[in-house]
Formats: structure tokens, sequence, C-alpha cells
């Protein structure tokens, strides 16, 4: 459900920034100091990607007896049941308090969508397939840049961008037998990802991050509990367990991604996050025997390879401009 998010964070750290002035310290702190423990961040961002392909496995599992819709009903349920501490005024963690109230609605629009639209997907196609695909949203992330960050991107990017688009349709192969329409959807959720990950960029100098993951729990369970009576399936215990396996598992991996962020930058990490693809595709084979034919392991590489130099020039562009901003001044 979620394409790597080291990748995509890397890509984001692209957007111009001002280096802060020298200001007194805060008499308190909106967020725990950042430390450069990468082996940590590594470590962490490993162990996000098992939870977070075993939410796209289970998603994919239950969609053989529950709608999309009810599958991710239960999903953001779980997800805003444990944010509830968040919500209550009286607790410590209330986290509600926001002056863009806005952009928090378009953003848990735009990540119920995301997550809708992919499990719809899994219910057609090889799960390394459709996660392979998803993962094509550092692509969308370059254009939607230009257009709401007033990024300018470089030939280089716009090379990796195409060698990217390139893996997709080595995955695909439209205008063959092979292709199959709902290899729209994880392309489709994939654009909603990206849409996501602006709007959190958007945001990201006023507002904390659980207040950005409880205002998403409250606006995807709002929405998608409208939708469910249409096509309310009642489920079994069963199908209850798997759907809250799928809310804990999504939500800690989310989580433990937001903590690994604090020992180390995105583009020593986005190398990492790519293993996902690994777990998906042993689960895709030891629970539904499917194995990736060559075509999705070539264009999966393509991806990756896209996804690994656009982090790598971020790095390269951001140490850049940091030791530009460290020299001193010819007339100081």
């Amino acid at each position: 459900m979620t394409p790597p998010p080291a990748a995509v964070a890397a890509r984001l750290d692209s957007v111009p920034f001002s280096l802060p002035a020298k200001t007194a310290p805060a008499a308190t702190s909106k967020a725990p100091a950042r430390t450069d423990r990468p082996f940590k961040g590594i470590a962490l961002i490993l162990l996000s990607t098992v939870f977070l392909g075993t939410s796209d496995v289970t998603a994919k599992y239950l969609s053989s007896t529950l709608p999309s819709i009810e599958i991710a009903w239960i999903r953001f349920l779980v997800f805003a049941m444990i944010m509830t501490p968040a919500m209550l005024p009286g607790s410590p963690l209330f986290a509600l308090r926001s002056s863009r109230p806005g952009l928090h609605v378009l953003r848990g629009a735009a990540l119920l969508g995301s997550s809708l639209i992919f499990i719809t997907g899994l219910g057609f196609l090889p799960i390394a397939e459709a996660s392979a695909t998803s993962f094509v949203s550092p692509l969308f992330v370059t254009a939607l840049s230009i257009a709401f960050l007033g990024e300018r991107v470089g030939m280089r990017r716009w090379i990796a961008t195409a060698v990217g688009l390139a893996g997709v349709f080595i995955i695909l192969r439209p205008g063959t037998s092979a292709f199959h329409p709902a290899a729209i959807f994880p392309i489709v959720s994939a654009l909603a990802w990206a849409a996501t990950l602006i709007l959190t960029r958007m945001m990201s100098g006023s507002e904390r991050p659980i207040t950005v993951m409880t205002y998403s729990s409250i606006v995807g369970v709002a929405i998608v509990s409208a939708l469910v009576p249409f096509v309310w399936v009642t489920p079994s215990w069963h199908d209850i367990m798997f759907g809250i396996l799928i809310g804990v598992a999504s939500t800690v991996g989310q989580w433990i991604v937001v903590l690994a962020f604090r020992y180390g930058d995105a583009s020593v990490l986005a190398p990492f996050s790519y293993t996902q693809l690994l777990w998906v595709s042993i689960l895709g084979f030891l629970i539904f025997g499917e194995v990736p034919d060559r075509w999705t392991i070539l264009g999966a590489g393509f991806i990756v390879a896209s996804g690994l130099y656009t982090a790598h020039r971020e790095s390269v562009r951001r140490s850049q401009l940091l030791t530009l901003a460290s020299e001193p001044s010819p007339n100081a």
C-alpha cells in the first residue's frame, strides 16, 4: 500500500529551502532532535518494510472475500483507533490544533485514495507486479514538485525519471496479450501517494508528524465510512482479524519510517527501503504461489535504479548547498 518511503522522501529533499538563521533556542521543541546514527536508521527501515509488505500481502488475501472499500474501511478504522489518544483534548498527546485544516483534508483524501485504489488492483494482479509498479511514485513527485513546489528539475533527474517510466512499461507491456487493464490501478495509486507526499511537504514546516497522522486517520475513516454501506459484506471473524492485522501493520510500518528519519538521511536509507519488494515477492510465492516473471524483475530493476540515482543526486545537491552556506562571506 505504500511505495518506498525513503526513496520518495529523498526526492522531496530537493525542494528549495532556506538555511536557518541563528536564533535563540526555543523554549520547547516540537520534535525530537535528529541524531546521526545511520545504522539504526537502516535497521528501522528494514523493519518497516516487513510491516508494510505484510500489510500489502494481507490486503491481497482479503480481496478475495471482501470489497476493497470494506478492507480500506477496516484499515482506516484501526488506524483511527490507534491515533485516538491524539484526538482527546485532555490527553498529553492531543494533536488536533492546526492552522491548515484544508491541507489535512486533502492529504487524508489522497492517502485514502492511494490505499483504496491499490487494494482494488491487488484483486486482479500478482502482488510483486502491483508493488513494483506502485514504486513509480517518485516520477509523479518530480512532476508535482514543479507544479506545486516551484522546483526546477535538471536534465539528469529527468533522465532518471524516464528510466523509471521505462521500467513501468517493461512490467506492464501495453499492447501485448500480457497487459492487464487492472495495471492502471497501482499507477493511479502511485499518483495519489505522490500527492500525499507533496501535501506532507507543504505542511512540514508548521505541522507535527503526529498531527498529520491523526488528521489523516480521521479524514480517511470518515470518507470510507460513507462509502462502505453501499458495498457491505458481513465479514467473518477470520476476515476481521486479518483486517486488524492490515491496520496495525501499516500504521506501525509508517511510524517506524518516521523514527528512521531521526537517525539517517533519506538518501542513505533509500536503498534499503526497496527490500519491501523482496518481502512481498517471498510472501506472494508462499501464500499465493505467484512467481514474478522476468519482465517484472527487469522492470523493477529499472524503477529501483531510477529511484536510487535520484536519491544520490539529491544527496549531492544538498551537500553542495550546505558547503556553499558554510563558506565565509567576503563581506564579513
